[in-house]
């Protein structure tokens, strides 16, 4: 039943030996023996695909209830224990990965060294959806405003933090007067993230709201090719302050005029797993890692 609902959740029998190191073979064998006690047809062809057909949906809702119970049973079992030991998977993007992992993870290695931390950089909206098929336990994810997160009811969110973004120039730049900055970077070219990701769009809602269209001609999701060809005065960018955590700005950062503009961090899991005392461990990690970060 468990790989009936991977299957739903990835949408391949391959993508599903993949993540559980079965082969595809096991897998269909598996699956064509809960078909023959199920005495009902779980998946028809598409293609070259399959999916689930409406009795397979069901028996997936019911597993759903109890893999959710027994997560809840091990979180309960993990309270009644002294010493935190398993394994806590995360996601997070690249600026907390930067900033905040290092504290994170000594913090943990000293308080908890029974705890294994397993961390992959991703983007929210990858990393939530495969919380659903248990890759993660623990995701770190953005909200820029005007563009909060799908709320799953499946998940449990708290903020972490406010993470404030402002625009940045070339050191040559210095002495910029803030009430004149959309008028300077409307003529300069600009550095952003792909296409279809929230920071891109959030930053052209910005510049069109100030009367022009962002020239764009550097796109890349890494932060540090951002900061790095703002600083050679390649480009203008908006930027996190948590990418400057680690040293001190190279950039003139200014503050967007209007109004503090911030993103804020919150961390996502699962609502059965909230309780678990390995994921409050790590949620107090990331609270204190903020708490130790110069203002």
């Amino acid at each position: 039943m468990r790989l009936l609902r991977e299957l739903k959740h990835r949408g391949t029998i391959t993508s599903v030996a993949a993540a559980l190191n079965y082969s595809p073979s096991t897998i269909s064998q598996q699956l064509s023996l809960l078909e023959a006690e199920a005495g009902v047809p779980l998946l028809e062809p598409i293609g070259r695909r399959v999916r689930l057909t409406p009795q397979a949906e069901i028996l997936v809702a019911h597993t759903g209830i109890v893999l959710r119970q027994l997560e809840a049973a091990e979180a309960e079992i993990a309270q009644s224990l002294t010493e935190l030991t398993g394994t806590v998977r995360i996601a997070a993007f690249q600026t907390v990965l930067l900033a905040l992992l290092p504290p994170v993870l000594t913090n943990l290695r000293t308080q908890h060294p029974g705890l294994r931390i397993e961390v992959l950089q991703a983007e929210p909206q990858i990393a939530l959806p495969k919380m659903l098929a248990h890759d993660y336990d623990l995701v770190i994810a953005e909200e820029y405003p005007g563009h909060p997160l799908p709320r799953l009811a499946e998940f449990h969110y708290r903020e972490l933090c406010q993470d404030h973004m402002r625009i940045a120039l070339p050191p040559t730049d210095r002495g910029t007067d803030p009430d004149r900055v959309w008028e300077l970077v409307a003529e300069r070219p600009w550095i952003t993230e792909p296409h279809g990701t929230t920071s891109r769009q959030w930053i052209r809602e910005l510049c069109r709201n100030a009367g022009f269209e962002p020239d764009i001609r550097y796109t890349t999701d890494d932060l540090l090719v951002h900061r790095r060809l703002v600083v050679a005065g390649h480009a203008v960018a908006i930027l996190p302050d948590l990418l400057w955590l680690d040293h001190r700005p190279e950039a003139v950062l200014i503050d967007i005029p209007d109004s503090p503009h911030a993103r804020r961090i919150v961390t996502a899991c699962r609502k059965e797993n909230a309780a678990h005392p390995a994921i409050e461990a790590c949620q107090t990690a990331l609270a204190q890692a903020v708490l130790s970060q110069p203002q």
